[in-house]
């Protein structure tokens, strides 16, 4: 791993000129204040999808994604979690989100060094593709809560590796 990647990545993804997919993006934005002081985290937001996450995600121990989804099954503004072996279970609509199973496989396939724990907190959204800067009243809503759940679950990434390196050296 490289010295200036930290061994934990939270990544918010959307699009900000898109209503609610903006909703990653400004939960991470949320959560950055509360990891500021975190020296095992970083916190990014990107408008990447895709092949492009890999540049983002190799070389991390734990990644906590945070995305918009369009399950259609639950109320805008419910925060789901996914954990990576789940990905293949889940049908949604989001541009980023549907990609994340296939990135993570490819990048193992390419022999690259993926991260070993990654959780998804995907925020359903009611309208992910109207231009517009303002997210529906639910979805906006759900960015606090939706924060505090990513910076407990990077906290706890960071708790787990430090107990597994406790153990190793033991």
């Amino acid at each position: 791993m490289s010295a200036s990647l930290r061994r934990v990545l939270v990544l918010g993804l959307g699009n900000d000129i898109l209503t609610d997919d903006a909703v990653g993006l400004r939960v991470v934005e949320a959560a950055r204040e509360h990891l500021a002081s975190e020296p095992d985290i970083e916190v990014k937001t990107t408008t990447e999808m895709g092949l492009a996450l890999l540049d983002e995600i190799a070389d991390r121990e734990s990644v906590v994604l945070v995305d918009s989804v369009q399950i259609g099954e639950a109320a805008p503004g419910k925060i789901h979690e996914i954990d990576s072996l789940d990905l293949s279970r889940v049908l949604t609509t989001a541009p980023h989100f549907l990609g994340i199973g296939e990135t993570l496989a490819l990048g193992k396939m390419l022999g690259l060094a993926m991260p070993r724990n990654v959780r998804i907190i995907a925020i359903e959204v009611a309208d992910p593709y109207t231009l517009g800067t303002r997210m529906t009243p639910a979805v906006e809503q759900a960015v606090a809560p939706a924060a505090e759940r990513v910076t407990e679950q990077a906290r706890l990434f960071v708790k787990n590796l430090v107990s597994v390196e406790q153990d190793i050296r033991r």
